[in-house]
């Protein structure tokens, strides 16, 4: 009975297989972005090289912006005035008072009707004084935030954490407007396409565990793989099952992530294998209930 409960431990264990050895495939980076400026302009820093780390939000690269820069102040302090707004103001409180002086008088008969029209009309005016005031500071703070969207633009952010793979222009030369700058790459984690027959991929589901085994042709056989050290070999998941088969090999492309954090570098073969939690839960109890009849 042990052995046998042996032989149907090894079986399960095996998973669910895309053919006894697997599925060979390349990784690739889970994010690989190339930065551009949107307009031309003359490079005046490269804030980083190539292989270094960096984090989101980083500036990477930034173009001259001097004269953006004092521009950008220039509408700052229009933005931030509130003296026409004021001016406005007093002239409508005069014009208010005013009012109340011809009202009193109309009252007495001291005042006609046409100079209490004029005095209304004065506070009406006043007072569309003061709205535009208003308008024409909200259009300056408006005109700011563009310039200042302006001189974001200016500088190349990192979207991901990563590494930069490539500087390709320098401090001093000219970028023209989407000309690629510099190249960020993520490699924890790795992502892998892989193509899975049709008629195993229609019974995989999303967070289903992979098994990764890097270098496979440096194995002759399966069972050099199974051998393999440790370092070699690591557990992804199934992140994403395309939705359009390729009609010409029959398969659909089933995309494994897997952590890195060695930082192997992407572009590697490597060999995977699909499981099923169920069945390796079974595969792991398998031998302890098989061992459990004759320890009675």
């Amino acid at each position: 009975m042990l052995r046998i409960g042996w032989i149907v431990g090894v079986v399960l264990a095996s998973g669910l297989a895309t053919g006894a050895e697997g599925v060979e495939a390349i990784t690739r980076p889970s994010g690989d972005v190339t930065l551009a400026f949107v307009r031309p302009g003359r490079i005046a820093e490269v804030r980083v090289a190539d292989g270094q780390a960096v984090r989101a939000g980083q500036v990477l690269v930034r173009q001259d912006d001097a004269a953006e820069q004092l521009q950008l102040t220039q509408l700052k302090a229009q933005a931030e005035d509130t003296i026409r707004i004021d001016a406005a103001a007093a002239q409508l409180a005069q014009k208010r008072v005013e009012l109340q002086r011809v009202q009193a008088l109309a009252e007495r008969n001291a005042a006609t009707q046409w100079e209490l029209s004029l005095a209304r009309l004065d506070v009406t005016i006043a007072e569309l004084s003061v709205k535009l005031a208003e308008f024409q500071q909200q259009q300056a703070r408006g005109a700011y935030d563009e310039a200042r969207a302006q001189v974001d633009r200016m500088r190349l952010v990192s979207p991901i954490d990563g590494r930069v793979e490539r500087v390709l222009l320098e401090a001093g030369e000219a970028a023209d407007a989407l000309e690629d700058v510099v190249r960020v790459v993520q490699i924890d984690p790795l992502w892998i396409d892989v193509p899975v027959p049709l008629s195993e991929a229609r019974t995989m589901k999303l967070d289903q565990p992979a098994r990764v085994s890097f270098s496979p042709r440096a194995a002759a056989s399966r069972d050099a793989a199974v051998s393999a050290a440790p370092a070699n070999a690591a557990n992804g998941r199934v992140i994403h099952i395309a939705a359009v088969a390729d009609a010409a090999s029959d398969t659909l492309t089933v995309r494994v992530e897997v952590p890195n954090p060695a930082s192997r570098p992407a572009g590697e073969h490597v060999r995977v294998t699909f499981g099923d939690v169920e069945r390796e839960r079974s595969a792991a109890d398998a031998p302890q209930a098989a061992a459990e009849p004759n320890k009675e």
